[in-house]
């Protein structure tokens, strides 16, 4: 190899091991989860949809894909891979999982709920651990063992009519991902965010999540904001004024930079009035749009 080559090879090399731009290797984390996940520019996710709970918010039937999804993201850091996830949990299967990511080792970031007033009682759980992909892989999956968390593939979803989501996509002014009944956006942030100095990118969960449900006549909406402090209460009052009630606020990370806040929200009305309001609170967050 040429003088030139060794030394764009070496500065390559330097770059993957500062900046984690490496790429799991996903070989062995499917043989650990016998399924496949989906790689989102540098990370690995896999998802684990709840279809074996019915779980509705008032009258309205929250799918899986809604808001009952979860989900374990990998991302390579120079020599050890780092793991990141939420965990959907009923109230009854809490103290069993926090007993074994704690044996385990594992950092547990954050606990609490998305929706309000449903039924069952749903909690949510963020954590995070780093080292070796496949024993990460192995521990999170003993985890996901000791709930009622289906860890096949979900069943084939019955033949539907496309919807007509061309008003809420001219709205929010891009198209979404069409999944069944459901209307799936993120917003990743211009900031370069960090937890203990490594730079998270928008797939380990540092983008705008927005769901939107189609359900008859009715269309319900959740997900997340990923918020600066400066722009908690502008989000707060403009999806408060157009109907959307916030229902959390609160950490996903402990060492992030700069500190960010996750806010959930929660609506069933005509999926144009959603997405209008929606846009208005996007707004006002330095989202990329």
């Amino acid at each position: 190899m040429n003088p030139l080559k060794k030394i764009l090879l070496f500065i390559l090399t330097m770059v993957v091991i500062n900046h984690g731009f490496a790429q799991v290797d996903s070989t062995g984390i499917e043989k650990v989860f016998g399924k496949k996940g989906a790689v989102q520019g540098n990370v690995y996710r896999i998802t684990f949809p709840r279809f074996d709970l019915k779980v509705k918010v008032n009258d309205f039937p929250v799918a899986p894909g809604l808001a009952l999804t979860s989900w374990i993201g990998f991302l390579q850091m120079g020599g050890e891979t780092m793991m990141m996830g939420d965990l959907v949990m009923l109230d009854s299967e809490e103290p069993a999982v926090v007993a074994k990511l704690v044996s385990l080792n594992l950092g547990i970031t954050a606990i609490h709920n998305h929706l309000v007033n449903e039924q069952p009682a749903i909690k949510f759980l963020h954590f995070s651990g780093s080292g070796d992909a496949i024993k990460l892989a192995t521990d999170i999956k003993s985890v996901l063992a000791i709930t009622g968390t289906p860890l096949a593939p979900p069943p084939a979803a019955p033949a539907m009519q496309p919807i007509d989501w061309s008003k809420v996509e001219a709205i929010l002014g891009k198209s979404g991902k069409h999944n069944g009944k459901l209307l799936q956006y993120s917003f990743p942030r211009k900031e370069r965010l960090t937890e203990s100095g490594m730079e998270m990118p928008p797939a380990i969960g540092m983008a705008t999540g927005i769901n939107f449900q189609m359900e008859g006549d009715k269309t319900g909406i959740t997900g997340d904001f990923v918020l600066l402090a400066s722009e908690v209460k502008a989000v707060v009052k403009a999806l408060t004024e157009s109907g959307i009630a916030v229902t959390a606020i609160h950490n996903h990370m402990l060492f992030d930079d700069p500190r960010l806040f996750m806010l959930h929200f929660w609506a069933v009305d005509e999926p144009g009035k959603l997405a209008t309001g929606l846009k208005a609170a996007l707004s006002q967050t330095n989202s990329k749009m």
